[in-house]
């Protein structure tokens, strides 16, 4: 029996949230082996000539920006490429990747935040609702750590959490190019710079005095090969055949995926408040994915 096109985009838009997810697994696997910058770097170095391939194989161009675009290209690439990478690695080295799963299902809660606090952006009672909720739900999953290694616990939630809000910074800096950027091109170039300023920041680790982990070097593979680039081709396979509107709501799908293979390949145990809290933050998506959708239908 034939795949709709419609259940066929469904399937590729939840595929790349699992694999989305995975980061937070392949991650904590290469904090344990790799600094964060190097491993940055590395993952780059691994993708980038995979998007120049397909931007080849495609017959994509890179499209003509003035210098206001390509400082926001500039920014984009540190925050949501490099900041992004970085301050998730070293948050796990700190704290439990079921932490960081949870923690990674804020990201459009962490968005409009960010939206309401830099832009001005007013939101609606819903919306801070559903603000507050992400927010009750990270501090619920955070409280569970005790004794010692409490203290580093919460400082890995925070850099993590950091590492969320580098990611939403990229998202609305995008909406404000004056020339919109192909997906891939956007990727592509986002590897490159992403690469050069990794790869500078990575001399103060001086990589060459390390010894990688064989372990971690493969989760470094897998994290450029997977998820950047096999991620890349699911998530737009999937958006060009499900309305965007629909797109979205797979999100949720992500943190599910990392607090799961973080249970299953890490072993790491689930606690009841860690799952009240991941409950929390999917609940506060689906109401500001619900503010959404209502905003966009016409009266």
């Amino acid at each position: 029996m034939a795949i709709s096109k419609q259940r066929l985009g469904y399937l590729y838009l939840a595929g790349a949230m699992v694999l989305v997810g995975s980061t937070v697994t392949a991650s904590k696997i290469i904090g344990a082996g790799l600094p964060p910058f190097t491993a940055t770097a590395l993952r780059f170095a691994i993708a980038l000539p995979c998007f120049a391939l397909l931007m080849a194989a495609s017959g994509a161009r890179m499209p003509r920006l003035d210098r206001r675009d390509w400082l926001l290209l500039t920014v984009q690439a540190v925050a949501g490429s490099v900041g992004y990478t970085t301050l998730l690695i070293a948050g796990l080295q700190r704290t439990s990747a079921v932490d960081g799963g949870v923690i990674l299902g804020t990201l459009p809660l962490v968005t409009a935040a960010i939206a309401v606090l830099l832009l001005g952006e007013r939101p609606g009672k819903a919306a801070l609702a559903a603000i507050g909720l992400a927010a009750f739900g990270v501090w619920l999953m955070s409280g569970h750590a005790a004794g010692p290694g409490k203290a580093g616990s919460l400082a890995g939630n925070a850099l993590i959490l950091g590492a969320v809000a580098c990611e939403g910074l990229f998202i609305l800096l995008n909406k404000r190019l004056r020339t919109p950027v192909a997906p891939l091109a956007l990727s592509t170039l986002m590897a490159a710079f992403g690469l050069v300023f990794s790869a500078a920041a990575s001399l103060a680790e001086a990589p060459w005095t390390l010894t990688f982990t064989q372990d971690a070097v493969a989760a470094v593979a897998y994290y450029a090969l997977v998820p950047t680039v096999g991620g890349f081709l699911l998530w737009y396979a999937g958006a060009a055949r499900v309305p965007g509107s629909e797109a979205a709501l797979f999100t949720a799908l992500a943190p599910v995926s990392a607090v799961l293979l973080a249970a299953g390949v890490l072993k790491e145990p689930l606690s009841a408040a860690q799952i009240a809290g991941m409950g929390c933050v999917l609940g506060a998506v689906v109401m500001l994915g619900g503010t959404r959708r209502a905003a966009a239908t016409p009266d």
